[in-house]
């Protein structure tokens, strides 16, 4: 089968609205740019790209059924269990014009998981994992519970998204447990970390696993004159500025928000003038000031160029997160020459290297995270030898056409084991 034959399709939640969709969104345009068709289907279409669209197809039985399907599954903490669009998409002409299919994130509640054996059976299907919700009963990240390894059941973070009224969890397990035996997938971790839970999973280690990290366009996000986008953003050129940044920047969510308050007033005690917190995502307008130093807030942000303006203006990054794959912002701070300090946890030690491209602190450990900061704060020369290895290991293991060159890689093999059968 030639190159110019075949043909992707992606099933995500969304194209461009947050950073799973956004990371899906890359691969999708990395592999059209390398000559494949590409196309996706979403519950939530943010683009104008022809190649994107609704999964129901504006079929009105379909997002109806979807619609029901929704409201009773919801209801009965059934998590995804059915959405008619998942069972009719072998029938989609974008469908049947595909060799592969490839999920992202599927969260949303609009696409069934139960829909998989039927898929698999007519296309290979290559599964990203964005998180951990294949491998447990209900929960995208099961912080320090470990029953995911053993059935779930008597679920201890029943509230984590996406969340559930009452435990079904043990159900949900088992239901996934069948669906997959029934099922052909193909596994994509992003990080080592991922990696290792799958090959632990009961679920999902008896399928073929690949690592493919995520990728970032290092043309967007580069290294731009410092004091430029601090005089764009009102920012003074003296200041010594930590950068947050998170889809939802508020304390209290899995990116770990109310560290980044204790190590500001930490920093401020021990002396450290001309502090300057930069809050960029949702919620920022409501971060609380505080006296003892300034703060910039920015709601969330869909322009790669101001983010990438955003990232160059920023002595630091600061990336708490609690749980954690393997985040697109470290990356794209990295590509624009910004080091970052970080919790030591789950994927996220890929690409913070210690005392390379960053400062990786122990996990909750909030003392250790603000000498991390402090440290590269005072020591310029540093920070700047580091922001420059950040953006040599971006160039060289991290870019958006390795990484789209990596899938198109794994789509042939997969396209000509197919064919030899």
């Amino acid at each position: 089968m030639s190159v110019a034959a075949a043909s992707v399709l992606h099933i995500s939640t969304a194209d461009t609205l947050g950073g799973s969709a956004r990371s899906a969104y890359k691969i999708h345009m990395g592999i059209r740019n390398l000559g494949w068709q590409s196309r996706m289907l979403v519950r939530t279409k943010g683009s104008d790209d022809p190649d994107v669209a609704c999964i129901h197809d504006g079929r009105l039985g379909l997002r109806m059924g979807d619609f029901i399907g929704r409201r009773i599954v919801d209801r009965l903490d059934l998590q995804y269990w059915y959405y008619p669009s998942s069972f009719a998409l072998r029938e989609h002409p974008w469908f049947q014009a595909a060799t592969i299919i490839q999920l992202h994130n599927v969260h949303g509640s609009f696409f069934s998981h139960r829909a998989l054996p039927a898929i698999s059976r007519h296309r290979p299907v290559v599964w990203r994992l964005s998180d951990m919700w294949p491998l447990t009963g209900h929960c995208s990240y099961s912080h320090d519970c470990e029953r995911w390894k053993s059935g779930c059941g008597a679920c201890p973070y029943l509230s984590e998204y996406p969340s559930l009224k009452r435990d079904t969890t043990a159900l949900l397990w088992r239901v996934k447990k069948r669906v997959y035996t029934q099922s052909n997938l193909i596994i994509v971790s992003t990080n080592a970390w991922m990696e290792k839970l799958v090959q632990e999973s009961p679920l999902l280690r008896r399928f073929p696993t690949f690592r493919i990290p995520n990728g970032v366009d290092a043309e967007v996000f580069h290294p731009l004159l410092k004091a430029s986008t601090r005089e764009a953003l009102n920012i003074p050129a003296s200041a010594r500025v930590v950068l947050f940044i998170a889809n939802v920047a508020r304390p209290g969510t899995r990116k770990g928000g109310e560290y980044v308050s204790d190590v500001m007033r930490a920093l401020s005690a021990e002396g450290l003038e001309d502090l300057l917190l930069l809050v960029v995502g949702e919620g920022a307008e409501q971060w609380k000031a505080d006296a003892k130093h300034r703060t910039v807030r920015i709601e969330f942000t869909h322009s790669d160029r101001l983010l990438a303006a955003i990232y160059s203006a920023a002595d630091v990054l600061i990336h708490p997160a609690l749980v954690e794959n393997l985040p697109n912002t470290v990356l794209e701070s990295m590509a624009c020459g910004t080091p970052a300090v970080a919790f030591d946890v789950g994927g996220v030690a890929d690409v913070v290297r210690h005392m390379e491209t960053g400062y990786l602190a122990k996990y909750r450990d909030g003392a250790d995270l603000a000498y991390g900061i402090r440290w590269l704060l005072e020591n310029r020369e540093v920070r700047e030898r580091m922001g420059a290895r950040c953006r040599a290991v971006v160039e060289t293991e991290y870019s958006n056409e390795l990484q789209a060159r990596r899938y198109v890689e794994l789509y042939r093999c997969l396209i000509e084991q197919r064919r030899s059968r």
